[in-house]
Protein backbone atom coordinates (compact mmCIF):
# COMPACT_ATOMS: atom_id res chain seq x y z
CA UNK A 1 0.00 0.00 0.00
CA UNK A 2 1.58 3.28 -1.03
CA UNK A 3 2.78 6.10 1.88
CA UNK A 4 -0.28 8.60 0.36
CA UNK A 5 -3.14 5.50 0.96
CA UNK A 6 -2.04 4.83 4.14
CA UNK A 7 -2.15 8.50 5.64
CA UNK A 8 -4.80 9.54 8.19
CA UNK A 9 -8.13 11.37 7.74
CA UNK A 10 -7.76 13.26 10.67
CA UNK A 11 -10.63 15.45 9.75
CA UNK A 12 -13.09 12.00 9.11
CA UNK A 13 -11.27 11.33 12.67
CA UNK A 14 -11.26 14.42 14.83
CA UNK A 15 -12.18 16.92 12.93
CA UNK A 16 -11.13 20.22 14.07
CA UNK A 17 -10.57 18.89 17.67
CA UNK A 18 -6.81 18.14 19.08
CA UNK A 19 -8.60 15.41 21.05
CA UNK A 20 -11.04 12.77 20.62
CA UNK A 21 -13.66 11.45 23.11
CA UNK A 22 -13.23 7.84 22.88
CA UNK A 23 -14.49 4.81 24.55
CA UNK A 24 -11.96 2.03 25.50
CA UNK A 25 -12.75 -1.81 25.50
CA UNK A 26 -10.78 -5.04 25.10
CA UNK A 27 -10.59 -7.53 22.31
CA UNK A 28 -8.65 -10.76 22.71
CA UNK A 29 -6.20 -8.74 24.66
CA UNK A 30 -6.20 -5.90 22.52
CA UNK A 31 -7.46 -1.95 23.66
CA UNK A 32 -9.78 -0.81 21.23
CA UNK A 33 -11.21 2.84 21.14
CA UNK A 34 -14.59 4.12 19.51
CA UNK A 35 -15.68 7.78 19.57
CA UNK A 36 -17.81 8.44 22.55
CA UNK A 37 -20.94 10.33 20.63
CA UNK A 38 -22.03 7.04 18.41
CA UNK A 39 -21.91 5.30 22.05
CA UNK A 40 -26.01 4.73 22.89
CA UNK A 41 -25.57 2.44 25.82
CA UNK A 42 -22.95 -0.39 27.45
CA UNK A 43 -25.09 -3.33 28.56
CA UNK A 44 -24.37 -6.44 30.57
CA UNK A 45 -24.73 -9.16 28.13
CA UNK A 46 -28.78 -10.08 26.85
CA UNK A 47 -30.21 -13.26 25.62
CA UNK A 48 -29.45 -14.04 21.92
CA UNK A 49 -31.36 -15.39 19.24
CA UNK A 50 -29.36 -16.91 17.23
CA UNK A 51 -30.56 -16.38 13.44
CA UNK A 52 -30.71 -19.60 11.18
CA UNK A 53 -28.03 -19.43 7.99
CA UNK A 54 -26.32 -16.43 9.58
CA UNK A 55 -22.67 -15.44 9.12
CA UNK A 56 -20.61 -15.75 12.37
CA UNK A 57 -19.62 -12.15 12.21
CA UNK A 58 -23.37 -11.19 13.01
CA UNK A 59 -24.97 -14.43 13.75
CA UNK A 60 -27.40 -13.22 16.59
CA UNK A 61 -29.96 -10.39 17.72
CA UNK A 62 -30.57 -8.67 20.83
CA UNK A 63 -34.10 -6.66 21.95
CA UNK A 64 -32.64 -3.10 22.97
CA UNK A 65 -35.56 -1.23 24.25
CA UNK A 66 -37.93 -3.13 22.00
CA UNK A 67 -36.30 -3.00 19.01
CA UNK A 68 -34.34 -6.19 17.36
CA UNK A 69 -30.77 -5.37 16.42
CA UNK A 70 -27.55 -7.11 15.44
CA UNK A 71 -25.21 -8.48 17.59
CA UNK A 72 -21.43 -8.28 16.07
CA UNK A 73 -18.47 -9.53 16.88
CA UNK A 74 -16.03 -7.27 15.19
CA UNK A 75 -13.14 -9.44 16.57
CA UNK A 76 -14.00 -11.80 13.53
CA UNK A 77 -13.58 -8.69 11.11
CA UNK A 78 -10.24 -8.97 12.29
CA UNK A 79 -9.58 -12.76 11.57
CA UNK A 80 -9.08 -13.42 15.96
CA UNK A 81 -10.96 -16.52 17.30
CA UNK A 82 -13.94 -16.11 19.00
CA UNK A 83 -14.20 -16.37 22.37
CA UNK A 84 -16.50 -17.33 25.53
CA UNK A 85 -17.76 -14.58 27.47
CA UNK A 86 -16.81 -13.37 31.06
CA UNK A 87 -17.68 -12.06 33.31
CA UNK A 88 -16.65 -8.35 32.24
CA UNK A 89 -17.86 -8.86 28.99
CA UNK A 90 -20.55 -6.21 27.74
CA UNK A 91 -22.00 -5.30 24.57
CA UNK A 92 -21.65 -1.53 23.09
CA UNK A 93 -24.08 -0.29 21.58
CA UNK A 94 -23.24 1.95 18.77
CA UNK A 95 -25.49 4.31 16.00
CA UNK A 96 -23.87 4.18 12.80
CA UNK A 97 -25.08 5.99 9.97
CA UNK A 98 -24.99 2.91 6.86
CA UNK A 99 -26.29 3.89 3.75
CA UNK A 100 -27.36 7.33 5.11
CA UNK A 101 -29.43 5.42 7.82
CA UNK A 102 -28.85 5.63 11.19
CA UNK A 103 -28.25 2.16 12.22
CA UNK A 104 -28.53 0.42 15.83
CA UNK A 105 -25.39 -2.48 16.57
CA UNK A 106 -24.14 -3.99 19.35
CA UNK A 107 -20.50 -4.92 19.34
CA UNK A 108 -19.64 -7.68 22.00
CA UNK A 109 -16.58 -7.12 23.88
CA UNK A 110 -14.66 -8.37 26.03
CA UNK A 111 -14.53 -5.93 28.87
CA UNK A 112 -15.52 -2.22 28.83
CA UNK A 113 -12.70 0.05 30.01
CA UNK A 114 -13.08 3.57 29.93
CA UNK A 115 -14.32 7.00 28.38
CA UNK A 116 -10.85 9.02 27.66
CA UNK A 117 -9.41 11.37 25.24
CA UNK A 118 -6.79 10.76 22.61
CA UNK A 119 -4.75 13.34 21.09
CA UNK A 120 -4.11 13.57 17.50
CA UNK A 121 -0.58 14.32 17.94
CA UNK A 122 -0.25 10.61 19.54
CA UNK A 123 -2.11 8.80 16.30
CA UNK A 124 -0.51 7.61 13.47
CA UNK A 125 -1.55 5.21 10.52
CA UNK A 126 -1.10 1.36 10.84
CA UNK A 127 2.34 0.40 9.38
CA UNK A 128 2.11 -0.97 5.84
CA UNK A 129 4.19 -3.95 6.64
CA UNK A 130 3.17 -7.17 9.32
CA UNK A 131 -0.20 -6.01 10.12
CA UNK A 132 -2.46 -9.00 10.75
CA UNK A 133 -5.50 -6.95 10.10
CA UNK A 134 -6.82 -5.26 6.77
CA UNK A 135 -5.46 -1.88 7.06
CA UNK A 136 -8.84 0.21 5.76
CA UNK A 137 -10.53 -1.46 9.25
CA UNK A 138 -7.89 0.89 11.13
CA UNK A 139 -8.41 4.29 11.59
CA UNK A 140 -5.14 5.11 13.08
CA UNK A 141 -3.25 3.87 16.22
CA UNK A 142 -2.69 6.02 19.29
CA UNK A 143 0.29 5.42 21.35
CA UNK A 144 -0.80 5.91 25.08
CA UNK A 145 1.83 5.36 27.99
CA UNK A 146 3.84 1.57 26.33
CA UNK A 147 0.71 0.96 24.45
CA UNK A 148 -1.46 1.05 20.67
CA UNK A 149 -4.93 1.46 20.90
CA UNK A 150 -6.35 0.69 17.71
CA UNK A 151 -9.40 3.31 16.79
CA UNK A 152 -11.27 0.79 14.65
CA UNK A 153 -12.88 1.98 11.04
CA UNK A 154 -16.33 1.42 11.82
CA UNK A 155 -18.15 2.50 8.64
CA UNK A 156 -15.38 0.28 6.73
CA UNK A 157 -16.14 -2.86 8.72
CA UNK A 158 -19.91 -2.21 8.95
CA UNK A 159 -20.39 -1.51 5.32
CA UNK A 160 -18.18 -4.23 3.73
CA UNK A 161 -20.71 -6.06 5.24
CA UNK A 162 -23.75 -5.18 3.54
CA UNK A 163 -24.56 -7.14 0.65
CA UNK A 164 -26.91 -6.27 -2.53
CA UNK A 165 -30.12 -7.00 -0.12
CA UNK A 166 -29.08 -5.02 3.08
CA UNK A 167 -28.37 -8.05 4.60
CA UNK A 168 -25.16 -8.20 6.74
CA UNK A 169 -22.63 -10.88 5.41
CA UNK A 170 -19.84 -12.50 7.30
CA UNK A 171 -16.03 -10.91 6.46
CA UNK A 172 -14.07 -11.91 3.66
Amino acid sequence: MSEAARKIDYDAIWGEEEDLSVLTFNLNGETFAIEAIVVQEILDLLPETHVPGSKPFVSSVINFRGKVIPLADIRLAFGMDATDTTIDSRIIVIELDLDDEPTLIGIRTDKVNEVTMLPRLASEAPPSVGMRWRADYISCLVKRGGEFIIVPNLHAIFSSRKDRTGTTQAPN
